[in-house]
């Protein structure tokens, strides 16, 4: 059985004395979307913290298609194959589109690159537009598909996107959602952690809730859909 693509088990981590994650546990399967799902401070954001390497764990371990990256650097986390899209987007205001998306640019170990300008225009025609102007005076929208096209031109073999809906207006949701489908249609290994629950269920092939630092539910994203009571319980949506 191939390993998955990425893999927590039981991972206990704490800010100070404050244990915000417990015995968290769950699998990415490679080529498949899991979105990770959970109201603020649920610990969505902790467990991508952990996965690059921020936030180191007490207990429990981290696995790259099977390779243990516990406690690794996040620069050698990054090496390995794994990218984050930030929430916020952190983007380069004062460098151009273009160079946003060429100081990002990595060839992945004996392999040509998926991931080039050609292709992240490719998907990101808007970007190719705009490619010369200040990263910093692009839309809102502009930007999170910039920071989206940043973190493949790392050629990753794990994306991580956290709450890349977030701030955007239903019509830029709409294009980011589109992005994010055929990203996953090109066999991209993505964990989703979002607020917004329909677009989670609208890409995800499975899921995942968490509330309080702990998983309460995981199934596939039909199942998660029919579970109203379980999803207003700890979502506090139906």
């Amino acid at each position: 059985m191939a390993p998955s693509a990425l893999r927590l088990a039981d991972i206990d981590a704490y800010y100070g004395d404050s244990h915000v994650l417990q015995q968290i546990s769950f699998e990415l399967g490679a080529g498949r979307l899991l979105g990770l799902l959970g109201r603020n401070g649920a610990g969505k954001s902790t467990c991508i913290n952990v996965i690059v390497g921020l936030l180191p764990p007490r207990a429990g371990a981290v696995e790259l298609f099977g390779a243990p990256v516990t406690r690794l650097a996040p620069e050698s986390i990054a090496a390995r194959g794994v990218a984050l899209v930030p929430q916020g987007r952190r983007i380069f205001k004062s460098l151009t589109a273009r160079e946003n998306l060429t100081v990002a640019a990595r060839t992945p170990k004996g392999g040509k690159p998926l991931w080039t300008l050609d292709t992240v225009f490719g998907i990101f025609p808007r970007l190719a537009e705009r490619r010369s102007q200040m990263a910093g005076l692009l839309s809102g929208g502009e930007q999170q598909m910039l920071a989206i096209g940043r973190a493949l031109m790392s050629n990753p073999r794990v994306l991580l996107m956290d709450e890349p809906s977030e701030g955007l207006a239903p019509q830029l949701v709409a294009e980011v959602a589109r992005a994010i489908s055929q990203l996953k249609a090109e066999g991209q290994s993505i964990l989703l952690v979002e607020q917004n629950i329909k677009l989670t269920l609208s890409l995800a092939d499975d899921v995942v809730i968490i509330n309080t630092g702990q998983v309460v539910f995981r199934g596939s994203a039909a199942e998660t859909g029919a579970a109203k009571d379980v999803v207003a319980q700890h979502l506090g949506v139906v």
